[in-house]
């Protein structure tokens, strides 16, 4: 059986290399080694650029030779081999500048497929992002529009070179013509580099200032459409509404100052880089009048300074914007690579046993004791607060203030990531289902190349009273669940996370009001098949269901905060 396409990787025709993060890596470095890690659309892409650009300085070239070769001398011979000449070099060029930017392009989608995938991997990575904590919109934002941004800057390596290669390619022509003019190109355009990269540091901090607050306006809306109905429930429409409009417009205001300080740092370059281009060109000029230049020489002198000039103006929008809005972007995608896992891992391993809460304290839970015996189906009673803290414990992702939780004689927070999973899983209360069949959703907690997946899945269906869903949905186990389940009734989309759960297979399965959303005649149906396919393992209900508890070999209650505080008294 095939397992979920949302879990395998992307084919790609021209895999990129894997790009290098560590702790020590920075903003700069990471930018960087994502240009380094298209080089195979990126060489060729500048090449072709590069190519594009020096036909585009030799057409002044070729016509001022024409002027002085065939014109001036009225050679029709030479006139038409002139013209076939700059028709052979339009074509050449034409053809340079559509394939080297449509190259350029798929190195830079390929990247950015990449990266997005490999921060979304990050984010959703059940050890949880420590550190700075981020609402799921501001997530959502660094992987999509950061990751895009950070993309961006292939460009870099692609039409700077070929606006360099022109500058000096100019400066060449210039100085077979005019050693003069030629040496003011070769001096003014490094020149111009380094007021470029003196410049760029202001544009770089809106850059980041920009992202950050426009990520703050995203994750507000993303909240807040998420939590629609409790919004609604509670009647808080309108303080939800004035407080998207204030991330708004802290998002606007952000936008626009940046477009204000890439504007001013545009137009400096190309005010700069236009004098220098004035400057050569009535140069030029008076070297004709006084009969230091001919008529095709000062056309060749003009039309390449006029060439140049692009290459040059696009050098501060290429090399400069761009990479200041990279390595901004970059900051923010390092930020969710480079996060800690939101609890600590061991490297220890365990073949199971008992679990034992020795002395816990976390949030509302203060200093717990109790046992869960091995092979047991037991349900636990507790108010909504204790079943919160523990279960956030149980999956690890947060750690406790004190106490410790043991699965045989091993810490649960010394175990390494696999043991782990292998030896507990917790199933959350909420439904959260994948684009796909609910099969594929089913099979997902599947290992690849499980032998018994098949018969995982058929046991799962069953003990989840999955196999009613299945008779009523129109192409059964196949059935499209639609986004987020959208296509399932929520008492279906119960069922179905409860079935992947259960075909998971791990030792201990924790599960969190598992039935809430069924009716009772299903409930009992559930408690009656659970208990039987999880024989021989530990399985943990937190629930008040009267159904499940009836099925339980151990039902233990956990006293509430209130209760333990009046028991202290």
């Amino acid at each position: 059986m095939k397992l979920p396409v949302f879990f395998d990787p992307p084919p790609q025709a021209m895999p990129t290399p894997e790009i290098v993060v560590d702790d020590d890596t920075t903003p700069r470095r990471f930018a960087v080694r994502t240009m380094v890690a298209a080089r195979r659309w990126t060489i060729p892409a500048a090449l072709l650029v590069t190519v594009h650009q020096v036909c585009e300085t030799l057409v002044p070239v070729v016509m001022g030779q024409a002027i002085d070769r065939a014109v001036a001398t009225r050679d029709i011979g030479a006139l038409w081999t002139w013209v076939l000449v700059l028709a052979a070099l339009f074509l050449v060029l034409t053809i340079a500048a559509r394939f080297g930017g449509r190259i350029g392009q798929a190195g830079m989608l390929a990247v950015q497929h990449r990266l997005r995938t490999r921060v979304t991997d990050r984010i959703l990575d059940v050890r949880g992002l420590g550190g700075e904590q981020r609402a799921p919109g501001v997530a959502l934002n660094i992987a999509t529009s950061d990751v895009e941004q950070l993309a961006r800057g292939i460009a870099v390596t692609v039409y700077p070179i070929g606006n360099m290669v022109a500058v000096l390619f100019g400066a060449i022509v210039l100085l077979g013509t005019s050693w003069v003019l030629g040496v003011a190109i070769l001096v003014g355009a490094p020149l111009i580099l380094w007021l470029l990269d003196k410049g760029s540091g202001p544009l770089r901090r809106r850059s980041f200032e920009e992202q950050r607050v426009a990520g703050a306006a995203a994750g507000t809306a993303t909240d807040l459409v998420t939590g629609i109905r409790v919004v609604k429930g509670i009647g808080a429409d309108a303080e939800a509404s004035r407080r998207y409009r204030s991330a708004s417009r802290r998002a606007l205001d952000a936008v626009l100052g940046s477009a204000k300080a890439e504007g001013a740092y545009t137009a400096t370059m190309e005010f700069v880089s236009g004098l220098l281009i004035v400057g050569v060109a009535v140069a030029a000029g008076a070297m004709a009048v006084t009969g230091h230049l001919t008529v095709g020489q000062l056309i060749t002198v003009v039309g390449v300074t006029q060439v140049i000039m692009a290459p040059l103006a696009a050098l501060g929008s290429n090399a400069g914007a761009v990479w200041a809005a990279a390595v901004a972007s970059s900051e923010r995608v390092l930020g969710i690579l480079q996060a800690p896992p939101a609890a600590p891992t061991g490297d220890a391993d365990t073949t199971g046993g008992d679990l034992v809460v020795e002395s816990l304290t976390v949030g509302d839970v203060r200093d717990l004791d109790l046992t869960v015996r091995r092979g047991t189906f037991s349900v636990v009673h507790a108010d909504t607060e204790t079943v919160a803290d523990l279960v956030d414990v149980l999956s690890r992702s947060r750690t406790p203030d004190a106490g410790r939780i043991l699965i045989g004689d091993v810490d649960l927070f010394d175990l390494d990531h696999a043991a782990a999973r292998r030896n507990l899983r917790v199933a959350p209360h909420a439904s959260h289902l994948f684009e796909g069949s609910v099969l594929d959703n089913i099979a997902a907690g599947i290992p690849d190349g499980a032998p018994d997946a098949d018969a995982r899945v058929t046991r799962a269906v069953f003990a989840a009273a999955c196999d009613d869903v299945a008779r009523v949905l129109p192409a059964g186990l196949d059935t499209p669940v639609g986004e987020a389940g959208r296509m399932l009734s929520g008492g279906q989309r119960q069922r179905v996370s409860l079935a992947r759960a259960l075909a998971a297979g791990s030792e201990t399965l924790v599960l969190v009001d598992p039935t809430t959303a069924v009716d009772s005649v299903t409930e009992a149906v559930i408690a009656d098949r659970l208990p039987e396919l999880r024989r021989g393992r530990t399985t943990i209900v937190f629930t008040r269901s009267p159904a499940l508890t009836a099925a339980a070999d151990d039902v233990i209650v956990v006293p509430s905060v209130t209760e333990r505080l009046e028991e202290n008294a």
